[in-house]
């Protein structure tokens, strides 16, 4: 048996949560209204590191709505994530509508190593998505 096969769809994070509980919004020039932060998105909303039972909850249907994403497989899905999560370079965040039980948002941001500015990391932020049901609404 591969070690994604033995991988279970569940709520195993990519990355410590913690990570997202620690940011600091204090700096930002930014206000929104209402107010949000990352401990408290908005009503019935939770923002929150991808999971394996993502697989279930839309994570696809979230990223179709930015790109092609083919027809990816539980299993490959899973042997994907493991890669992202030993690595320790990807973190990929989603926002659950805890009423609909489903994922209507996700971002990803990817750090590399890099050998110029003296052995410096950099950050790309990509796969920037809300869903239709939420883009523009406040929700």
């Amino acid at each position: 048996c591969s070690p994604a096969r033995q991988m279970l769809l569940d709520e195993t994070p990519l990355f410590d949560p913690s990570l997202l509980q620690d940011l600091d919004w204090s700096s930002s020039t930014v206000s929104f209204s209402p107010p949000i932060s990352p401990s408290c998105p908005g009503e019935g909303l939770v923002l929150r590191p991808l999971c394996t039972a993502d697989f279930n909850r839309g994570f696809f249907k979230v990223l179709a709505e930015l790109t092609q994403t083919g027809d990816v497989t539980a299993e490959q899905f899973l042997k994907k994530f493991e890669h992202m999560k030993k690595t320790g370079d990807y973190y990929i965040i989603v926002v659950e509508d805890t009423n609909l039980g489903e994922i209507v948002a996700t971002a990803t941001l990817i750090t590399e190593h890099k050998y110029i500015h003296a052995c410096a990391k950099r950050g790309r932020v990509e796969e920037v998505v809300v869903s239709n049901v939420c883009r523009g609404k406040n929700c």
